[in-house]
């Protein structure tokens, strides 16, 4: 039995996908004009790590996407998606990858 694997929403290959963070910024919080510290009272959250991550700083943690989801009346997922895409280009950048990847053999179908 052969396995296919679909590559479903690839990275793209000339920038970093969007931050989870300036999509907060830029999607939700500007539109309706909200502070970052009105976000963190808002959310029960120190507004450093609204700053942090609007900067791109820090990253979502499944804590910080269900506050988003709930408040913006959002999945968690989307905003899990948004963190894991950047972290599998940052990683896909880095040179340990293609090292490792140089090491390992694809498993053959019988």
């Amino acid at each position: 039995m052969k396995t296919t694997i679909r590559r479903v929403g690839a990275l793209p290959k000339n920038r970093r996908p969007t931050h989870p963070g300036e999509m907060l910024l830029r999607e939700f919080l500007e539109p309706i004009g909200m502070s970052q510290a009105e976000l963190a009272r808002r959310l029960n959250i120190p507004p450093n790590r609204v700053n942090e991550l609007i900067k791109g700083k820090r990253g979502i943690t499944p804590n910080t996407a269900f506050r988003l989801a709930e408040f913006f009346d959002t999945a968690p997922q989307f905003w899990m998606n948004l963190q894991t895409a950047c972290d599998l280009w940052d990683e896909q950048q880095s040179s340990k990858p293609a090292t490792k990847a140089q090491r390992i053999q694809p498993y053959q179908h019988a």
